[in-house]
């Protein structure tokens, strides 16, 4: 069984829950980092842990959700091995993971219906990484300018 964990700020609580059902009534086993209610929360706190675990490995696939999708993929991808995409569309949920090999998918709660994440997810999940002339340019991602 594939775990993914699951984390969102008070403005994507509502989509992160009827997202975890949804995943949960498909077989997968969810990890869920919170926020627990709708109360206001400050997302790094819910999405570093989340991204850390995913950095060392616990987890292959992430979903974070906030407001717009942006500040939790900012925190996201402050870790090396992540690879945080916003996607608000299946074409680029599509992309994201064909030529970047995102791991996380960042989702804009403020900006999608449940149904639309829901199928913004599923082709994020069913995209493999093509590889070839993108797994150069992914590997570059992860470098440092301190290196």
């Amino acid at each position: 069984m594939k775990t993914i964990a699951i984390g969102s700020d008070h403005a994507g609580f509502e989509l992160k829950e009827k997202i975890r059902e949804f995943l949960i009534s498909n077989g997968y086993s969810v990890t869920d980092y919170g926020t627990k209610n709708t109360d206001s929360v400050d997302y790094p706190d819910i999405i570093h842990p989340l991204a850390f675990d995913l950095n060392c490995g616990k987890f292959d696939t992430g979903i974070i959700i906030c407001g717009s999708g942006n500040g939790v993929a900012m925190t996201a991808n402050k870790y090396k091995k992540v690879r945080a995409a916003i996607c608000w569309n299946e074409e680029i949920a599509e992309l994201a993971r064909k030529h970047n090999n995102a791991n996380i998918i960042s989702l804009p709660a403020r900006f999608l219906f449940p149904e639309e994440a829901i199928n913004i997810l599923i082709k994020f999940l069913n995209t493999g990484f093509e590889g070839g002339r993108h797994q150069i340019r992914v590997e570059k991602i992860s470098k440092t300018i301190e290196e």
